[in-house]
Order: structure tokens, then C-alpha cells, then sequence
């Protein structure tokens, strides 16, 4: 039984760090990355749909995000989308795709960039701090229930313990890893 708990606590955990790392993914670092799109909803004849089920998005060159419908009549969507969108960009279309060049960080968009990094760090680990307390007051429920020793308990609850720090030092590199990259010049 303490082990299904286990088992659930760290498809849990697995599925919070794999949010975070999309999450970090469309956060701008200093190059061109196609999955900076990846939130971008188009008004598609009516129908809100993300960008990337419309159109291939690559990025040939360091700087640029190329973007070719395959739908030529949504070119205009697409462009007002990107324009209308949070992140700062001025698309370029020519008639049979957009380009879009990523301009050079400043120091205070790189910093900003590193703050909204911080904070969505802060709340997958608080996603994975409240899933072990989940995982812990089940443990607790089953002991007073009888299911489980308190030797079992404390034994199940360190292993939650020790998931959780695994996780949150999964977290903590990750956040590293994209600080660095933003602050490369």
C-alpha cells in the first residue's frame, strides 16, 4: 500500500518538473527559440488555436524565428497574435511567411527575465512541497488506520522526504541552467 502512494507521489513530482521545464521553455533567453511561441493562440476563423498547430516555426539563424502557415490567409492572424501577444515582438511578414527577429537583451529585460524565471521556479516547488504533504498525510491516515506501522510511517515518510529534495534539487539546476542562459551575452 505504501508503495502505490510512492508511485503516485513521484508521477506527481515527475509531472510538476516536466510543467516547469515547458514553462522555462518559452521563458526568452538570448536566442532564438521556436518554443517562445508556444503560447500563442490565433484566432483561426473563429477558434482560438495555438500557433504552432497552424504553421512550422523554426529558427534558422541565432536571432530569427521563422514562421511559415500552411494556410496563407492566416498570415494576418498569425501576425496580429504574435503583436498582440506578452512577448515583445515585432513580426516581419513577406507574403509567404513572418519573420520574427529577436532583438539583444538589456541588462534590466535580462534581470526582469530572471525574476519571472525565479517565480515560476518558487511554484513548482511549492506544487512539489504541497504534493509530499499529500503524500504524507495519506502515510499518517494509514497508520492511524492501522494499515501501516509507526515504524512503516516514518520509514515511507522519509522516502517522500528524500523524493522531494531529489526534486527540488531537479528544480534548483534547472533554475541555474536558465539564468545562465538569459545572462549570456
Amino acid at each position: 500500500m505504501k508503495l502505490d502512494i510512492h508511485k503516485k507521489i513521484e508521477e506527481k513530482m515527475e509531472k510538476t518538473i516536466a510543467v516547469l521545464k515547458d514553462e522555462l521553455l518559452t521563458i526568452r533567453a538570448g536566442r532564438a527559440n521556436p518554443n517562445m511561441l508556444d503560447r500563442v493562440m490565433v484566432d483561426y476563423y473563429g477558434t482560438m488555436t495555438p500557433l504552432k498547430q497552424m504553421a512550422g516555426v523554426s529558427s534558422p539563424e541565432p536571432r530569427t524565428i521563422l514562421i511559415q502557415p500552411w494556410d496563407k490567409s492566416a498570415m494576418g492572424s498569425i501576425e496580429k497574435a504574435i503583436l498582440s501577444s506578452d512577448l515583445g515582438f515585432n513580426p516581419t511578414n513577406d507574403g509567404n511567411s513572418i519573420r520574427i527577429n529577436i532583438p539583444q537583451l538589456t541588462e534590466e529585460r535580462r534581470k526582469d527575465l530572471i525574476k519571472l524565471v525565479a517565480k515560476t521556479g518558487e511554484q513548482a516547488k511549492v506544487a512539489i512541497r504541497n504534493e509530499r504533504r499529500e503524500a504524507n498525510e495519506a502515510i499518517k491516515k494509514m497508520e492511524k488506520t492501522s494499515e501501516l506501522t509507526e515504524d512503516d510511517s516514518k520509514k515511507a515518510q522519509d522516502e517522500v522526504q528524500k523524493l522531494t529534495d531529489s526534486h527540488i534539487k531537479m528544480i534548483d539546476d534547472m533554475l541555474a541552467k536558465k539564468e545562465k542562459d538569459i545572462m549570456e551575452v
